[in-house]
């Protein structure tokens, strides 16, 4: 390398940053729910009271409830639903196939926002690499022309 390319290229990296414009996908962040359709938000919703602990004690009091009262536990309510609670079972079958289907569409958004991050990383991935092979060459550069100088001049090595 001449001396007059190694200038180009010191000049090269030293506005580097004046030139580089990042091309770094941005981050996958709660606040894109914005952006997802009214059925995705909805089911999210859904999704997220379903695995909340609220959930369990608004079912732990309705099946207790239900159980009392059907039971005959509970003079002032007369049943509706005796033993075995056949509507009982139906609503908690019904609920349990709405809820299934809500966490399928859940596990979907949360498998396509995976897809973007690793194609988001790939893409950095592919950037870091292309940048540390473009420095690899710079300080090769760097140090052929150390060594040239070092020849031309007779310096010595210590």
């Amino acid at each position: 390398m001449t001396v007059g390319g190694l200038q180009h290229a010191l000049r090269t990296v030293a506005d580097w940053e004046q030139h580089h414009t990042s091309s770094i996908p941005r981050p996958i962040l709660a606040a894109d729910r914005k952006r997802r359709s009214v059925e995705d938000r909805v089911a999210g919703v859904i999704t997220d009271f379903a695995g909340s602990m609220g959930f369990v004690y608004i079912h732990t009091a309705w099946f207790g409830l239900w159980l009392v009262i059907n039971a005959g536990l509970l003079v002032i309510v007369s049943s509706f639903d005796p033993f075995p609670f056949g509507l009982l079972t139906l609503i908690v079958s019904l609920e349990a196939i709405f809820l299934s289907t809500f966490v399928m569409i859940a596990q979907n958004r949360q498998a396509s926002v995976a897809d973007a991050r690793a194609m988001a990383d790939y893409s950095v991935n592919m950037q870091a690499e292309a940048e540390i092979e473009m420095l690899l060459h710079l300080v090769q550069a760097l140090v052929e022309h150390h060594a040239q100088l070092a020849e031309t001049r007779g310096w010595r090595r210590r």
